[in-house]
């Protein structure tokens, strides 16, 4: 399995990025998790979408701003209204399963590099 993560960049503040995430050998059925990391602070489950009936799972603080979506072996993560406690590197994480996904990385065994996403002005 093979995860690849990319998209990230410096925005402003109310900005917009989107994420990508290519995710190869993992089968046809798994899910996909989206993670970030800010310095100091524990890696957060942002979002997650499973492969099997395309259900997703966002964190509350991103509720309405973040979208999670997928295309194939393509997974986005389209962000909106970006505001500096968004910062920090994201990762993307795939586990292949029939289950649903879930937000916590222990559900995951694979990683991709992560990708840094500054939000400043």
């Amino acid at each position: 399995v093979q995860l690849q993560a990319s998209g990230g960049g410096l925005v402003q503040p109310g900005g917009s990025l989107r994420l990508s995430c290519i995710a190869s050998g993992v089968g046809d059925y798994y899910r996909v998790g989206w993670f970030r990391q800010a310095p100091g602070k524990e890696r957060e489950g942002v979002s997650c979408i499973s492969s099997v009936d395309g259900t997703t799972h966002t964190t509350d603080s991103v509720q309405g701003r973040f979208t999670i979506s997928r295309a194939g072996n393509l997974v986005y993560l389209q962000m909106d209204s970006l505001k500096p406690e968004d910062m920090g590197v994201y990762y993307c994480a795939a586990d292949p399963t029939f289950g649903p996904c879930v937000l916590t990385w222990l559900g995951y065994d694979y990683w991709g590099q992560g990708t840094q996403v500054t939000v400043s002005s």
